[in-house]
Parts: C-alpha cells; structure tokens; sequence
C-alpha cells in the first residue's frame, strides 16, 4: 500500500505550477523550508484527513482543521539528529520511526507550531506511540 500525504489544494497548485518551470539551485523546496528537529526531536505534520465524505459531501475547512487539531496520526517529515541514539533510553533496538513513516502519538505530545500552510508538531523520539500503516484505518474523534 502506498503512503499518501494530504496537503492543501494551495500547496499542490503551487507544487505544480513550479514543477512545469525550470528548476535551479536557488529553488528550495517545501520541506527545505520547514525547521531542521534538533537533538533527539521528531518533525510531524498531523493527519488532515479527507476533504470529503464517502457520499460526496464536501467537508468544511474549519471542521477539517479541528480533526487536524485534535489527531492523534502524524506523517515524520524529519528526524533529528540524535533521535533514538540514547543507548540507556532505547538500548540496541531499531528506532521506532524514519523519515516517511505514518505515526501514532499522545493528544497532547510535543509543540504544536503553525507555518505557512497548517500546523506541523515537534515531539520527542519517546512520544512515539506506534507505526501505523495507513492514517484512515485508525478513527479520528
């Protein structure tokens, strides 16, 4: 199955329009511009959810952005640098993310910061509660 990332209709008109011109070094991409986590934190961008209903109905922006507010599903954009290299905390295992992986996480875990676009999370490596696979099989209240 593959992983899909929801973003606002704004975001993919402009990620097409720069992708139709010529690329240069200058450009800097979307992800370039969001906060490097520092140390052992974890960059989330929380779960929107669908635009609309199985039967058609358009869902309003702003019920949109209070499930957004209220997720508890999150799509790792970066992982610090010392992210889950604590050898008391996390021993010799595997790191419970990676960049690209669908997470579970407290309500109320980590910094919740807005940018252009939405609201992006800052949450330590031990916030992480499980990898999931797909954000729309866990029901959002």
């Amino acid at each position: 199955m593959s992983k899909t990332l929801l973003v606002p209709e704004r975001y993919a008109k402009a990620a097409q329009e720069s992708s139709k011109k010529e690329t240069s070094p200058d450009t800097i991409t979307a992800k370039e511009k969001l906060p490097e986590p520092s140390g052992w934190r974890i960059l989330i961008l929380p779960y929107r959810g669908k635009g609309k209903t199985a039967g058609g109905i358009y869902i309003p922006d702003a019920a949109v952005e209070r499930e957004a507010l209220a997720t508890v599903c999150g799509y790792v954009v970066k992982v610090g640098p010392l992210a889950y290299k604590d050898k008391e905390k996390f021993g010799d295992s595997e790191p419970w993310c990676e960049e690209g992986d669908w997470v579970i996480f407290g309500r109320y875990a980590g910094s919740r910061f807005k940018i252009d676009g939405g609201e992006v999370r800052l949450l330590n490596d031990d916030e992480i509660l499980a990898r999931i696979k797909n954000p729309e099989d866990i029901i959002h209240t």
